[in-house]
């Protein structure tokens, strides 16, 4: 089945799936890589948003908040999450914004579901047009030629007298500009079990191609993917933050 497919299906479990992740802290890093680099405006989008977690972190910073993803049951959901904030359903690739916006984040690696380096370009140059001067794009992205393609590890948690398991990884296979995330979710429930799996297909590219392409819009810092500090890419990593700056 397709990634949207599987998610739309999996809504109602996408925040189990993700409960791991510390929406605050990778907020709050956001934040102030904006508060540094950024214009001083609170005209806000998280693009990809999912079920909007990230977007109540923002919405509490003081920011005029917006989500954007092309799955309309995740906007449900981070709707009933964000009274306050306007959600919308786009592909990310045709991007189109009512007024300029001052900062616009791509989280959890969605950048990647460009699923070619055409529909990344088209991304990126549209990114640029939804922005203000000075308004900043930031995200996170995996670098291909450092992907460990081994299973990831399972993580399993219990909602509602149902047993989840966890699983996912990427992987590339050495050529070409397609990546996949592989993704494994189990439901036990009274003995049964069932089970969902999916290859998402994803752009493949390095940062220095990733960087190339956002050059000819942006003055572009790449960061270590730590969310504690802000430290420059040390060039070995292959999880990095991204910051764009319009100018």
């Amino acid at each position: 089945m397709s990634s949207n497919v599987l998610y739309t299906d999996l809504s109602q479990y996408y925040d189990l799936m993700c409960a791991d992740i510390d929406y605050a802290e990778q907020s709050n890093q956001v934040r102030r890589l904006h508060q540094l680099f950024g214009n001083g405006g609170n005209q806000y989008l998280d693009m990809a948003c999912g079920t909007g977690p990230h977007i109540r972190h923002f919405i509490d910073f003081g920011y005029h908040a917006s989500g954007m993803d092309i799955n309309q049951p995740m906007l449900d959901i981070a709707q009933l999450r964000c009274p306050e904030a306007h959600f919308f359903q786009q592909d990310m690739c045709k991007l189109q914004v009512d007024s300029p916006l001052d900062l616009i984040s791509c989280f959890l690696y969605s950048i990647h579901y460009n699923q070619t380096i055409n529909n990344l370009q088209e991304c990126i140059a549209h990114v640029h047009a939804a922005l203000a001067p000075g308004g900043i794009f930031c995200f996170n992205a995996v670098d291909k030629n450092l992907i460990d393609n081994r299973p990831g590890i399972k993580r399993t948690l219990q909602q509602n007298h149902s047993e989840f398991c966890f699983q996912s990884n990427w992987y590339y296979p050495g050529a070409g500009e397609q990546q996949q995330l592989q993704l494994s979710i189990e439901k036990t429930t009274d003995g049964k079990t069932e089970c969902w799996r999916d290859h998402h297909p994803m752009v493949a590219l390095s940062f220095a191609q990733m960087q190339a392409l956002l050059q000819p819009y942006f003055e572009v810092h790449i960061f270590e993917h730590d969310y504690h500090t802000i430290l420059p890419w040390n060039k070995m990593s292959g999880n990095a933050l991204f910051v764009a700056i319009k100018t």
